[in-house]
Order: structure tokens, then C-alpha cells, then sequence
């Protein structure tokens, strides 16, 4: 039986979703003084150990009778650690498909363990999941590290399925394993969540901590995922190649697909930087392509305007309409993930066979798909930070006794956040908000939905 919400309440409506702790179910684990108190770099930060009572609330935006609302355990440093340095053994694993920042990650978990606690015993887990009973493990040093933030991909390398609960857990026992940081996304952190809930059901003193790794950006509560900044800056440079193909002959199209399989963040936020993009597609808002106010009809009408056009569509976007044309299959992935067909091969050839058929103007349209090129990059200045606030967070809540949960940001803070939240749902763009409004009015294209359906998803958001 998996374990209960740990929940905290106080006035006026406040509650802790806290995270949970090994003396839940280790009782009188013995502790030790945070050895940062001696370490010249910290001795000058006023306050640098977190207060038992910080935590930060899930939402900001209130109305003045409003209860205070669900809150998360505020990450950072404690005062007493619950492991002694040359105690810990920690395992770094990378699971799922690839993502800017990975190595940053690894990197500074590395470094914050040996630097800041003095941890000398890290091990990394070759290839996902699996790793832990199937491959050997590679030893890792702040000099092994040092650069690889530098590359792209995992120096650990990475897979896709290979969880298998028992297996994980029995070879962390026999190895002697009680650090464990797993990287991935919502199905890498669910199976954190079942590898948490083994080691407490065997009453191990072995740290579970998460960090949320998704390309799309669609794990909910935290603000967003490390990668996703470099992968909307990447994107551009596709996008400013579609437009200059585009502008450079009569009555050209560039299309653009990007990642976002059920989410459309990178689309949306890509659109909304570049300025070049006239129609922006993604997977929470249908669209139709014959009839007045359909696709066919705006890219006609904005070729006849402006001369040429560019449209960005994620790969989830439009999957009914190619289920539709195509013969559809149910496969997935070792994640579980849907096989999606490629939406934008298909609507590049929709869109060429319907100005060839009916001939109201000749067209050159232009298919850019930069998918691996944008995964593969190392991350830039923006993410590389974040992925070092992220790991130092997650070493800190290790070191303290809490497992269990996900270091993420909420409203630009640090925090500890519970398994059960993460795995729930996932992050969607919401597309009665003001964020999908500014994009319909920087782009001027039509939302393809009735007043029925925004009627609907209101009552949804609601």
C-alpha cells in the first residue's frame, strides 16, 4: 500500500503538502551539524540555513478573503543532516529522451556533493533504468565532470522503459546505494514515486530525490523544466530559416515542426519570441483545414497580403485530422508514449495538394523539422543555472532526510515537491488564458474554435 499524503495545516487555510522524511518510518536515526557551517564559501551568507517553517505557496494571485492555500516545503540547506559524509554512497541516473542541460545536471550534483558536504562516493547508472541491474556503473568525480556541461546529451546515456521495480530496488540494496537522483520526465518520475515507495516498504535508509526533466515543459506545479529556455531559443534559428526561405520567393510557406507531443509550450513560446510566425499550432487547440475561416482559407488569405507565410505546429497538434487520412496505430513507446505520425510532413503535403487541386495561386512551401538539433544542444546561459539550482536543492533535501519528492521552482523559489503531484496530470497550455491570447494577437490567425468549445474549457479550467 502506497504511503498517505503528509499534510500540514495552519490558519487561515493554509496547507503543507509536505514531503516525506526517512524518520517517518526509520525512527531515532541519529544526526550530525551541516558541515557548510565550516565552509569558507557559506560563512559570510546571512541566513543560509532554511527555517523549518519556510514554504511557498502554489498560488500567488488571491483575492483578499482568500484561504492561504496548498504550500511546498521550501528547498534548501538544514541546520542538523542525516547522513554522515563518508556514509553515503549516491547514484545519479538519466532516463527518457534527451534534453539541453542533462550534463549540467549530473555535473553539478557531483560537485555539490563532494564540495558542499564533502561526499566522495558517486556513481553514475549506465543507460536509464535498466542500468541498475543490467549494465555496470561509471564512478564520478568534480574531475570527470568538470566540462561535460559543455555537451550535449548524458555522459550516463539514457533510455526508455527498463523499470522494473524489485530489480532497481535489490540492486540498490546489494550495492549499498542511500543517495539516488533520478532525472526525467513524468514517467521517470513515476517510476521515482514506486522506487520510493520500495525502500520504505523495506525501511531503507536510501534518499529518493527527483528532478523534473521534460523538453515539452508539460510537468505541472513547477514554473518550467530545465531545457526548455535553450529549446525555444534553438528554435528560432529554425524558425528565422523557414521565414528567410519563405520571404525569398513568391507566395512561399515555411513550416516548422517542433516538439510537443501533448503540450505545446515550445510552439507557443517560440511563436511568440520570433514575430516571423503567422500560425501557430499545437495539440490543445483543434483546428479544421477546409471551409471559411479553416487553414487553407488563412494561409490563401495571408499569402495574398503579405506574399508568403510561416507556420509553426507541434508534433501532437492535428493528430485526429492525420488519424483521419492515415491509417492509424495505437503503438507506443518503451514510455508508454503514443507513436505520433508526423504531423508536419503530413500538412505540408495537405497544403501542397490543395493549392496544386484547385489552383488559386502556385505555391513553394519549405519543411524544416529540427527536433534532434534542438535536443542534442548543450544548454545555454539561462538553463545552465537553473540546472545548477536544481541539483544543489536536490543534494541539500538528500543530505537532510527528506525523500520522496521533486526539487522544482514554484513562482521563482525552490522547493521540495511530493511524488503524487508530479505524476497527477500534465502541464497543458490553457487556451482560454491570456498566454494563448497574446499569441492570437501577435500572429492575427484565426483560433479555430467556436464560442462552444471555449465555453467548455473554461468550465474545465474552472
Amino acid at each position: 500500500m502506497d504511503s498517505k499524503p503528509k499534510l500540514v495545516t495552519g490558519t487561515a487555510g493554509y496547507v503543507l503538502q509536505d514531503v516525506p522524511h526517512l524518520t517517518d518510518y526509520i525512527p531515532n536515526l541519529p544526526t550530525y551539524p551541516n558541515p557548510l557551517q565550516n565552509n569558507p564559501a557559506y560563512s559570510v551568507v546571512k541566513q543560509y540555513f532554511v527555517n523549518v517553517d519556510d514554504s511557498v505557496p502554489e498560488r500567488i494571485t488571491v483575492h483578499s478573503d482568500s484561504p492561504r492555500g496548498i504550500h511546498f516545503r521550501r528547498a534548501g540547506p538544514r541546520q542538523r543532516v542525516y547522513f554522515d559524509a563518508d556514509e553515503v554512497l549516491a547514484a545519479i541516473v538519466t532516463c527518457g529522451g534527451l534534453c539541453p542541460g542533462l550534463n549540467t545536471v549530473v555535473r553539478e550534483l557531483v560537485c555539490s556533493l563532494y564540495h558542499m558536504y564533502g561526499v566522495k562516493k558517486v556513481l553514475g547508472i549506465d543507460g536509464g533504468y535498466r542500468g541498475f541491474y543490467a549494465r555496470n556503473t561509471i564512478n564520478l568525480t568534480p574531475k570527470t565532470v568538470n566540462d561535460i556541461h559543455k555537451r550535449g546529451g548524458t555522459i550516463l546515456g539514457s533510455s526508455r522503459g527498463g523499470h522494473v521495480t524489485k530489480k532497481i530496488v535489490d540492486s540498490i540494496q546489494d550495492r549499498g546505494i542511500n543517495h539516488v537522483y533520478i532525472i526525467g520526465g513524468d514517467g521517470t518520475q513515476r517510476g521515482a514515486s514506486a522506487i520510493f515507495e520500495e525502500v520504505r516498504k523495506r525501511g531503507l535508509k536510501v534518499a529518493i530525490v527527483g528532478i523534473p526533466k521534460t523538453i515539452d515543459n508539460d510537468i505541472p506545479v513547477i514554473d518550467q523544466s530545465f531545457g526548455f529556455a535553450t529549446a525555444v531559443e534553438e528554435a528560432q534559428r529554425a524558425i528565422n530559416a523557414a521565414h528567410v526561405e519563405a520571404e525569398s520567393v513568391e507566395n512561399g510557406i515555411g513550416v516548422v515542426k517542433l516538439m510537443g507531443r501533448y503540450s505545446g509550450f515550445i510552439a507557443m513560446h517560440a511563436t511568440l519570441a520570433s514575430r516571423d510566425v503567422d500560425c501557430c499550432l499545437i495539440p490543445e487547440s483543434p483546428f479544421y483545414l477546409e471551409g471559411h475561416g479553416g487553414l487553407y482559407d488563412y494561409i490563401e488569405k495571408t499569402l495574398k497580403e503579405n506574399g508568403h507565410m510561416v507556420i509553426v505546429i507541434a508534433e501532437g497538434a492535428g493528430q485526429e485530422l492525420v488519424s483521419e487520412s492515415i491509417q492509424s496505430t495505437n503503438k507506443q513507446d518503451e514510455s508508454g508514449n503514443k507513436l505520433l505520425q508526423d504531423v508536419g510532413l503530413w500538412i505540408s503535403e495537405k497544403i501542397k495538394d490543395h493549392f496544386a487541386k484547385h489552383k488559386t495561386m502556385a505555391i513553394t512551401l519549405k519543411y524544416i523539422d529540427p527536433t534532434y538539433m534542438i535536443r542534442a544542444v548543450p544548454s545555454n546561459a539561462s538553463d545552465n543555472v537553473y540546472c545548477t539550482l536544481l541539483a544543489q536543492s536536490a543534494v541539500h533535501g538528500a543530505m537532510a532526510g527528506y525523500t520522496g519528492y521533486t526539487s522544482g521552482l514554484v513562482h521563482g523559489r525552490q522547493t521540495y515537491i511530493p511524488f503524487y503531484r508530479i505524476i497527477e496530470k500534465q502541464n497543458h497550455v490553457v487556451i482560454t488564458d491570456r498566454m494563448w491570447a497574446r499569441l492570437l494577437s501577435s500572429t492575427n490567425q484565426p483560433s479555430f474554435v467556436d464560442s462552444k468549445c471555449v465555453n467548455e474549457d473554461a468550465k474545465e479550467d474552472h
